[in-house]
C-alpha cells in the first residue's frame, strides 16, 4: 500500500531517529507514561481481594494475555510488579525483550494485577494513548535500541528501567496517536492473517511430506500389488514381496559413549566428529552429517566405550528429541544418546533413514520420562521395518527424493513469504510511530479502549 507522508519535517536531534513531522516534539518517555507505578495506590485495599495474577508465559509476543490465575493482594503485593487495567507492559529480560513481550493490560480481576518482576510498567500520562505506547514498544527502534542497553551477563541480561524512561520519541497529538494505534492494529491484523495463512499452509506441506515418506516406505509406488499383513502395527499391510525384519537383523547396531569430561587431555587437539545432542537441530532438516558441534580425539575414543564408525551409518538419537538421524559421511563416533546402524549388504542407508523418519507416532509411543523422553535399547532393538529388494529400495529412496524436493521447494517459499511479511509489517511499525508516514485519513480513528 501507498501511504503518504506528513507535509514537513524537522531533525529530532537523535541520530537513529531523524526527522520528525514538525508539530510533534521530541520528548522523553517519562513525560509521556508513568513507569512502575507505587503499590501504594492499594494502600487502602482489602488484602484479601483477589487480582489478577501473570506470570512471564501469561504474557504473548503477540500482546495477547492469558488470565486464568488469580491471588489475594495479601500474598502478592509484595515481590512482584503491579499494574492496572490501561497500563502497558514491556518485559525486559533477555529473551523476552527481544521477542517482543508487552501488552496492554485489560480484563485484570477488579481492575488490578501483579506478575514477574521481569516488567516494565508504563502508564499513559493524560490524554496519551495506551495503544500506541503499546506499538511503539512493538517497534524495532525500541527494540534495537533497548537490546543495545541492556546490562547483565550471559542469559540474564536484562533492559534498565532507565532506558523507558528516557526513551526520546516525537510525541504525536493524542488524536493522532488514536490515528496511528487504530491504524497499526488494522493493518497488522491483515499482516498477521496472511502469515497464519502461510503457517497453515507450512503444516499441510509438512503432513504431506511425511506421508509422502510414510507411504512409499510401507506400501510401495505399484498400487496394483498384492499386500500382506506385516504383524507390525505401524507398518500395516506391506507388498507381498517385502520382507518385514527388526532393523537390528539387517545391520549392526552401535551405542555411543562420552569420554571423562573432567580428563582434559581427553578433548585437547580433537579431530573425530562427535554426534551428540548439540547436533539434533542439525539433524531434523539434513539427510547427511559431514560435520559435528563437538569433536573427540583417538585417547578420548581408547578410553571410553566410544568407537569409531564407517561413514554411511545412520545415527539416530534415542534421548531427548527421539528419532532425529542422518546417514554419515565420513568416519565419526556418536555419544551416548545415539543409535548407530551399520546397514548391510541388503539394506540401503537412504532407505533404512527414510524408514526411521516414517515411524515418528511409534517412537512417541516407546519414549518415557518426565524430564528428559528417552526410548529404552530394548525398544530399540525391537523396531522393526519393511524391507522390500534392494533394486526396489534404489527406486524408492528415488522418487521420495524427487517428491520431498518439490514438497521443500514450496516450503521454502511459503517460509520466504512470512518473512517478507514480518519484515513489512516490522517497517510498517517503524515508520507509523516516528512519522515517517501520515496515516490520518486513512481508515476511522477508533476510540482508546478503557
Amino acid at each position: 500500500m501507498s501511504v503518504p507522508r506528513y507535509d514537513s519535517y524537522r531533525d529530532s536531534g537523535v541520530e537513529w531517529l531523524g526527522e520528525v513531522p514538525s508539530h510533534w516534539p521530541p520528548t522523553r518517555l517519562r513525560y509521556v507514561a508513568k513507569t512502575n507505578p507505587s503499590k501504594t495506590e492499594l494502600s487502602g485495599a482489602d488484602r484479601s481481594q483477589e487480582v489478577s495474577f501473570l506470570p512471564m508465559d501469561a504474557i504473548g509476543e503477540d500482546g495477547s494475555l492469558r488470565l486464568t490465575e488469580t491471588r489475594a493482594i495479601s500474598e502478592v503485593e509484595t515481590g512482584y510488579t503491579y499494574f492496572r487495567d490501561g497500563d502497558v507492559v514491556v518485559a525486559k529480560i533477555t529473551p523476552c525483550f527481544e521477542n517482543g513481550k508487552g501488552a496492554i493490560m485489560r480484563g485484570l480481576q477488579g481492575g488490578v494485577g501483579f506478575g514477574t518482576t521481569e516488567l516494565i510498567v508504563a502508564r499513559p500520562k493524560g490524554q496519551n494513548s495506551a495503544t500506541f505506547l503499546h506499538w511503539l514498544f512493538c517497534s524495532p527502534l525500541f527494540r534495537l535500541r533497548g537490546e543495545a542497553s541492556m546490562y547483565g551477563a550471559g542469559g540474564q541480561k536484562r533492559v534498565p528501567d532507565d532506558f523507558v524512561r528516557d526513551f526520546l520519541i516525537g510525541l504525536p497529538p493524542p488524536s493522532e496517536q488514536t490515528a496511528i494505534a487504530a491504524f497499526l492494529d488494522r493493518e497488522t491484523a491483515k499482516i498477521d492473517a496472511l502469515v497464519e495463512e502461510q503457517r497453515r499452509l507450512i503444516a499441510l506441506l509438512a503432513e504431506k511430506r511425511q506421508a509422502v515418506i510414510s507411504h512409499a516406505v510401507t506400501k510401495g509406488l505399484d498400487p496394483t500389488v498384492p499386500m500382506k499383513d506385516s504383524g507390525v502395527e505401524w507398518l500395516g499391510e506391506v507388498p507381498v514381496h517385502w520382507e518385514v525384519k527388526r532393523i537390528k537383523w539387517v545391520a549392526q547396531m552401535a551405542s555411543g559413549h562420552t569420554p571423562d569430561k573432567k580428563i582434559e587431555a581427553y578433548w585437547t587437539d580433537c579431530s573425530i566428529p562427535w554426534v551428540s545432542l548439540h547436533d539434533i537441530s542439525y539433524l531434523k532438516i539434513n539427510d547427511y552429517i559431514s560435520e559435528t558441534v563437538q569433536y573427540i580425539n583417538e585417547l578420548g575414543v581408547q578410553n571410553s566405550s566410544a568407537r569409531i564408525l564407517p561413514p554411511r551409518v545412520v545415527v539416530f538419537s534415542r534421548d531427548a528429541t527421539i528419532g532425529r538421524c542422518a546417514i554419515t559421511t565420513r568416519e565419526m563416533a556418536v555419544s551416548q544418546h545415539f543409535i548407530a546402524w551399520e546397514c548391510g549388504e541388503g539394506l540401503l542407508p537412504e532407505y533404512l533413514l527414510y524408514c526411521l523418519r516414517s515411524m515418528t507416532q511409534e517412537l512417541e509411543k516407546l519414549t518415557f520420562g518426565a524430564t528428559v523422553k528417552t526410548i529404552g535399547m530394548p525398544d530399540v532393538r525391537s523396531l522393526s521395518i519393511s524391507v522390500p529388494p534392494y533394486a526396489d529400495q534404489v527406486v524408492l529412496v528415488r522418487y521420495i527424493r524427487e517428491m520431498i524436493a518439490k514438497i521443500d521447494d514450496e516450503l521454502a517459499l511459503s517460509q520466504s513469504s512470512i518473512t517478507l511479511l514480518q519484515e513489512r509489517r516490522a517497517a510498517l511499525i517503524s515508520a507509523a510511530v516516528t512519522g515517517k508516514i501520515d496515516v490520518r485519513g486513512l481508515g476511522p480513528a477508533v476510540e482508546e479502549a478503557a
